[in-house]
């Protein structure tokens, strides 16, 4: 059993709801289930304090024992538990220029329903708000969930932000949207515990939950949608910087948006001035032209597209070895269109980087969870901030 990505436990006094969180999380990890003696092994949490968790674990219906295992050597059978997927429930919400999202996920990270929109036009942020609150409520219905059993909503939506009063600060892709309350808008309307992140950071959340990147405590999460930008972990810790706004790919040279790559791809006559489009919805059918002709090797459209492979692959590559990741994943709701063609120039850029000699392998891959996975983690903020290790929690005050 690998533990790489196991937080470990302290058996220090007064410390129950971080080491509940610890062997819950380390129950999580492995839907088969574990036993007492491999979730002491894999915390570092005593036998007796494992156990008494565990039982307060049962009681609360978040796990359930599954059957038993061999213990070798003619012993008694061990008893595993696993989590119990539908006893809790979180709220995801993507606002993007394009398309907003929305998704429930139980426990274990898995979507039992899903909606998508798309964004309203227009600066009325209250009616769009009110619109989400709707939304998010219909989902809830429709899901069949009881209410009470959903812990909270997150809410992921375009930078830059201001974390610490939950408003989003005019994204560049959203006309009036400046200084906007979203989080308390929603807490307000929904009745739920909110929380809001910038998409990329969302995401990243998402791949270390259940994506791509379980088992590894370092990587880039490089997300792909109307904008860009890359989320990054170290040490199994999501960094956020000093505002909530870490990710920001522009310094690097790897800013990618769907606008700049369709109008370059119509300067360069990749694309017809038909294609021009009228608001972010237009630029993304431009662009799946664009990555058609890109995909079949046509001219110029393959060589726009390359380009923009290339200051990717440097930014990522950069990166990488400063913060010294083993893994680079790409996703966001347009890497399905891309990711054959920029996967072709960044993979090699990656293997070759020239930047320091590699020490380890760096893998790079594609999300696993979809183009939704800003609005999966989104609703994994609210899980991990709920049932995750949060170190924070031991600093005593």
């Amino acid at each position: 059993m690998s533990n790489t990505s196991i937080r470990r436990g302290t058996n220090l006094p007064r410390m129950g709801d971080f080491n509940e969180s610890v062997v819950l999380d380390a129950i999580r990890r492995h839907p088969k289930g574990l036993s007492r003696v491999e979730l002491a092994h894999a915390t570092g949490l005593s036998a007796q304090t494992v156990s008494n968790i565990c039982r307060r674990l049962l009681d609360q219906g978040l796990t359930q024992e599954s059957g038993k295992q061999s213990s070798g050597g003619g012993g008694k059978p061990r008893t595993l538990l696993r989590v119990v997927a539908g006893a809790r429930y979180a709220v995801g919400v993507h606002l993007d220029p394009a398309v907003i999202t929305y998704v429930l996920l139980d426990l274990l990270g898995t979507t039992v329903a899903r909606r998508s929109e798309s964004t309203p036009l227009g600066t009325d942020t209250h009616a769009v708000t009110a619109e989400m609150v709707s939304a998010v409520r219909a989902l809830i219905d429709d899901s069949g969930v009881e209410p009470e059993r959903v812990l909270g909503l997150g809410i992921a939506a375009p930078g830059p932000l201001d974390a610490g009063h939950g408003m989003v600060v005019d994204p560049p892709e959203l006309p009036g949207w400046g200084s906007v309350p979203l989080r308390a808008r929603l807490a307000a309307g929904t009745g739920l515990p909110t929380l809001l992140d910038k998409d990329v950071i969302a995401a990243a959340v998402a791949e270390r939950w259940m994506g791509a990147a379980t088992e590894t405590r370092n990587f880039l999460f490089f997300y792909l949608g109307t904008g860009s930008g890359m989320g990054l972990v170290v040490d199994d810790t999501v960094l956020r910087g000093a505002s909530g706004n870490a990710g920001e790919v522009g310094g690097l040279g790897a800013a990618c948006s769907t606008r700049a790559l369709v109008d370059e791809a119509i300067q360069m006559g990749a694309l017809g001035h038909e294609f021009t489009p009228t608001g972010p919805q237009d630029a993304r059918r431009s662009l799946d032209e664009l990555a058609r002709l890109a995909r079949a090797g046509v001219q110029p459209a393959a060589g726009v597209v390359e380009r923009w492979a290339i200051r990717i692959g440097r930014g990522v590559c950069a990166a990488a070895t400063l913060l010294d990741s083993d893994t680079i994943v790409f996703g966001g709701p347009l890497w399905p269109q891309m990711s054959e063609p920029f996967l072709s120039v960044i993979e090699p850029m990656v293997a070759a980087s020239p930047y320091v000699k590699a020490v380890h392998p760096t893998r790079v891959t594609s999300t696993r969870i979809g183009e939704h996975v800003a609005a999966v983690g989104a609703a994994c903020l609210v899980l991990d901030q709920t049932l995750s290790a949060q170190p924070g929690s031991l600093l005593l005050h």
